[in-house]
Parts: C-alpha cells; structure tokens; sequence
C-alpha cells in the first residue's frame, strides 16, 4: 500500500484520496495521523470480512492502543467502481465525506492539530492524493 510522511495537514484542509475499488473487494484501509503508532482515523470499509458487511468501521490509535469502534451505515462503495473520500479536521473532530456526498464526522480522539501520516492497504487503487 502507500504510505506518505512528513504531509503537515492543517486543521480546516482536506486530504481527498480518489482510486478504484478492486472487483471482488473485501475491505480497505486509509490511515491518517501522526505516524503508524498514533492514528486519528482509521477508516475501514469492509464489504464482507470480520462478520461486518457493506459496513465502515472507525477507530483511533494512540501510542499503539486501539480505542473504541465507530460504524457508519452509510456504504456508498463499490467493488470495481471508482471512490473518493474527502478528510478534514479540526481539534475537536474529523469529518468524513464519501462518494455520494454524504458526510459523518468521527472525534479528534488524539487532539492532533496537523495529519503527517497517511497510509492506504488493502482492495483499493489509490489514483490521486490531493490536499485543499
């Protein structure tokens, strides 16, 4: 997967990651945070893996130690299609836009006040990685 360091993503700017999801998708990660150890966000749609279908799990990482799971119903991915996903912040939350505009927001857990780290795996080709 790819791995970016060193982005210096301000409160108030987005990270838009567009790419396709692969056919015959399982599930995929975008990481964002400080490093791989401390995570603000950790969005994984999974389409039919660890008994969640069609179903975006959340969570945060700090200093190693995973919090506590959000799941969002929305679910506008799909296997062999294009997606984007949009992420802002501000010291308080994240907010999450998907493909078909919908939006959820998920707490700055971490209090981080710059993103320096995104990492992508799993059934998702990464195309384009925009900062706004």
């Amino acid at each position: 997967g790819l791995v970016a360091t060193n982005l210096n993503l301000k409160a108030g700017e987005c990270v838009k990651v567009k790419g396709d999801v692969a056919p015959g998708a399982k599930s995929f990660v975008l990481n964002l945070g400080k490093d791989n150890a401390n995570l603000c966000l950790h969005f994984n749609p999974r389409f039919d893996i660890h008994g969640d279908v069609n179903t975006i799990v959340c969570n945060s990482k700090d200093e190693g130690v995973w919090g506590k799971e959000q799941r969002e119903t929305a679910f506008p991915f799909l296997p062999g299609s294009p997606a984007e996903v949009c992420v802002s912040f501000d010291q308080t939350e994240l907010t999450v836009k998907l493909p078909d505009g919908q939006a959820f927001k998920f707490p700055n857990r971490l209090n981080l006040d710059a993103i320096n780290y995104l990492a992508a795996e799993g059934d998702f080709k990464i195309k384009c990685v925009a900062f706004e």
